[in-house]
């Protein structure tokens, strides 16, 4: 044992909800994902509804279905309200290539960025 009172030493589960390939730079979407990070999940969709960031509605649509996946873990006697965003990251996904005609005949690379999430409530 380690000293710790029992209450505490009872590890409370993960609910995962993850998108990959959202067609957005995943720098764009960090921005929206340091907002969220650590809020009551009702806090927490209340900032992504008034956010006028590309990415917010991205970002609610997955905290809605990890809280979806939490209630249909915990089917009976589950509080929403006592829900908080524990884990949010955002890694870089495939990266699509492109070029751009130039002038006198040449082309510059184009790189669009996709990102893949990872959220987690608990």
């Amino acid at each position: 044992m380690t000293g710790m009172p029992a209450a505490e030493q009872q590890i409370k589960p993960l609910y995962r909800a993850s998108l990959k390939s959202v067609r957005i730079s995943p720098r764009k979407v960090r921005l929206v994902a340091d907002l969220v990070r650590g809020k009551n999940v009702v806090h927490a969709l209340g900032i992504l509804d008034n956010l006028p960031k590309r990415s917010s509605p991205v970002v609610k649509n997955l905290l809605k279905s990890a809280i979806a996946n939490a209630e249909q873990a915990n089917a009976t006697g589950f509080d929403v309200d006592s829900l908080k965003v524990k884990v949010i990251y955002v890694d870089p996904g495939p990266t699509l290539k492109r070029f751009r005609p130039r002038a006198m005949g040449r082309a510059s690379p184009r790189r669009k960025r996709t990102s893949k999430i990872t959220l987690m409530v608990g």
